[in-house]
Order: C-alpha cells, then sequence, then structure tokens
C-alpha cells in the first residue's frame, strides 16, 4: 500500500460526530475560561495581577488546543487578537461593576498634581465635600485629561478595596461588551478550526509541531 493509500485509510477512521462534539467542548471551553477568570477578578478585588495571570494561562492553554483542533498553528496565533479582548473585558469588568454599584460619587476639584514638575505617574489630589480625600486620582500617562483647578466626578468604593476612579471612565457595560466580543470571536475561530482540523485529518494531514498550513 502506498504512502497516500495509508494516509487516506487513516483519514477514513476520523469520526465526524466526536470530531464535532470535541469543537462544541473546546467552544464551551472558550467561555467557561471567560467567565471564570471574570469570577476570579470578582474574588481578587484590587488585586488585578491574579486574575491578569490566570487569565493569560488560560489564553495559552485555549490556544493549545485550537492548535490541536485544528492541525495546524495559525489559527491559534489568530485567537490571541480576540484573547486580548476576553483579557481585558474578564479583568476589568469586576472592578467597575463594583464601583458602579456600591460606590459613592462625589464632585471633586483637583487641588494638586504629583507630575507637576515633570514625570508621568500623576496622583492628583482631591477636595471634596468634607476636605481632602484620603485616595488620589491616578494617571500614567504624558497627557491626562485632568489638571489642577478642574471640578470632575468621582466613584470611590466605601470599602476600600477598588481605587478611586474618575466617573466617565466606570462603564461596566463596555467592559462586558469586550469581554462578549473576544468570546464570541474566539467561538468563531474554533467553530473554523474544527471544520478545517476535520478535513485535514480526513485527508491524513496529521498534526506536527512545524506545520503551520
Amino acid at each position: 500500500m502506498t504512502e497516500v493509500d495509508m494516509k487516506k485509510s487513516q483519514g477514513e477512521t476520523v469520526d465526524r460526530g466526536m470530531y464535532l462534539l470535541f469543537t462544541l467542548i473546546m467552544a464551551g471551553l472558550g467561555w467557561i475560561i471567560a467567565a471564570a477568570n471574570t469570577g476570579i477578578s470578582y474574588l481578587a478585588l484590587g488585586m488585578d495581577v491574579i486574575p491578569i495571570i490566570t487569565g493569560l494561562i488560560g489564553c495559552l492553554v485555549f490556544a493549545i488546543l485550537l492548535r490541536f483542533l485544528h492541525c495546524a498553528w495559525w489559527l491559534a496565533l489568530v485567537s490571541f487578537l480576540p484573547a486580548v479582548f476576553v483579557l481585558v473585558g474578564s479583568v476589568q469588568y469586576a472592578p467597575e461593576a463594583a464601583l458602579d454599584s456600591r460606590g459613592v460619587r462625589e464632585t471633586v476639584r483637583i487641588t494638586a498634581d504629583s507630575a507637576a514638575d515633570g514625570g508621568s505617574n500623576h496622583r492628583f489630589t482631591l477636595i471634596g465635600r468634607t476636605g481632602e480625600l484620603k485616595e488620589t486620582l491616578d494617571y500614567d500617562g504624558d497627557h491626562p485629561e485632568w489638571k489642577v483647578g478642574d471640578r470632575i466626578d468621582v466613584i470611590s468604593d466605601p470599602e476600600g478595596v477598588v481605587p478611586l476612579e474618575a466617573a466617565s471612565a466606570v462603564d461596566p457595560g463596555s467592559q462586558l461588551g469586550t469581554l462578549v466580543m473576544g468570546v464570541v470571536g474566539w467561538t468563531g475561530i474554533t467553530l473554523l478550526a474544527g471544520r478545517r482540523g476535520f478535513v485535514r485529518r480526513r485527508a491524513g494531514r496529521r498534526p506536527a509541531f512545524e506545520d503551520f498550513d
């Protein structure tokens, strides 16, 4: 039997139903990773590094399994684009939702900027109705949208777990939309990977580390 015939023979043993099941499991796994990391972000409010690490691990696991499903690397690499949306959305949604639900909104005036003499780490001192706030409004960058003398609305966490934020920056709905966009992207890529992977295996093209197409 020739090598081509052997590959065809091997390809005929691929079970379409089982491959479809594995594809659907992979699609569901993407939703589970996103939901689990969002839950971890809730449990670790104020410690963003934890959901960032677990989210990166989840995205890496998803990419590796997607590579196995597709029987090639390129779709696994493409999956890192929606993975960014999943990571950002799952990490940012929880603290913003917490501020939105239990936070105290207040109009304050900026009285000082720690980077007024140079630097990009701005720590704005705020004066509210009852005097100077214990927390500062932090901004890391060269061009903050606020300056000394401005009046802005801020939201602070009465429990002191989530850092104070400008009210205009608290938008949990937007973060949830980002998260859903990422998972939907994962789902679409997974369905495409399942279809292509099944065809590749039916043709006898087995996964290999150096196989990029």
